[in-house]
């Protein structure tokens, strides 16, 4: 019998309050975003990519923004991408210096600039190189490594799933996030399911299973046909952050739109403290379509948002939303 969503696991010597977790959000899982997903009840939240160059040559902005961590989000785990073994092991010290408990080593991005040089995915044509990257995480910052794959690196390719037992019987990999679609295809067709049960009865190590998991149905049914010890939810909580609150049973009807307006209102208010009111205007042009969507809104008001420079002006629109009647059901035949 499978554990229930809201019983805690350990990764390594860390114990995680349940099994959902926020996956990596590549330019999206800032401290805010993990922070939320904390908020509403996620066990563990990742960070998004973090240059392990850029930590080792002690960029300020990676330092300032990338590596900000929040007192209340404990425990957090730093993701690093990289593909010399030397520079992670640098970059996995300053990480753990600066508060993580677990660091994740990205094997899996399909993203062309990340492929091209040795990292992300390409790291699952190269299992030596991937090893040796993830021993010196582990022995750079004392802490336990996880690592995020892909099944393989075009359809019908187990690279990534013969690489995740040599991580973990030759580098001590405490736990794999497994995403059964092939790098090729992004976030296309049906994720395996059945490969990560085969995973997880192959290896000796906790298998996090991620993609496809847009809703708390979606990450229920992963979590039943994978065998997994825990689900970690990615673009299901794109301005829904109350998918964690579903899957950990705090939750049985959908926010009202009062919580929606609300929470986008936090989301603000966070983006702005991060990265300053200016810069803050520009960079929540990508969150805003993920609540109005929900919210209703038409294509109208969405061009509004998207118009605003200034924070006040988006601050006025969001607050205007929660005075309108939700938007009626479509209809069907």
């Amino acid at each position: 019998m499978q554990p229930p969503l809201t019983d805690p696991f350990r990764i390594g010597e860390v114990e995680i309050a349940n099994r959902v977790l926020l996956a990596p959000l590549a330019g999206i899982g800032n401290w805010f975003v993990r922070l939320q997903a904390r908020r509403h009840g996620a066990g563990l939240a990742v960070s998004e990519m973090v240059s392990s160059f850029g930590l080792h040559y002690r960029n300020e902005r990676t330092l300032r923004e990338l590596l900000r961590l929040h007192p209340e989000e404990h425990p957090v785990s730093i993701q690093l991408f990289g593909q010399d073994p030397e520079v992670m092991r640098s970059a996995a010290a300053t990480a753990a210096e600066a508060g993580a408990a677990i660091i994740d080593i990205n094997m899996g991005c399909p993203v062309r600039k990340v492929c091209k040089t040795g990292a992300g995915a390409a790291l699952l044509r190269d299992h030596d190189l991937a090893i040796a990257l993830a021993r010196a995480a582990g022995e750079g910052s004392g802490l336990p490594v996880t690592v995020k794959l892909r099944s393989g690196v075009k359809p019908g390719g187990r690279e990534g799933f013969e690489l995740a037992g040599k991580l973990v019987e030759d580098a001590g990999v405490a736990a794999v996030a497994f995403h059964p679609r092939a790098a090729a295809i992004h976030h296309k067709g049906e994720p395996d399911y059945a490969l990560a049960r085969e995973l997880v009865d192959a290896i000796q190590a906790p298998v996090i299973v991620s993609g496809g998991l847009d809703s708390a149905a979606d990450a229920r049914r992963a979590y039943e046909l994978s065998g997994a010890a825990a689900v970690m939810i990615a673009r299901g909580s794109l301005g829904n952050p109350w998918i964690f609150e579903e899957l950990t049973g705090r939750r049985g009807e959908p926010p009202t739109r009062e919580e929606m307006v609300a929470e986008l209102l936090w989301v603000i208010d966070r983006a702005e403290e991060h990265i300053g009111a200016d810069r803050a205007a520009r960079y929540l042009r990508k969150f805003y379509p993920w609540y109005l969507e929900r919210l209703g809104a038409d294509k109208a008001t969405l061009a509004s948002f998207q118009a605003s420079d200034e924070l006040a002006a988006a601050r006025g629109l969001v607050a205007s939303l929660g005075d309108r009647p939700p938007a009626p059901e479509p209809v069907t035949a």
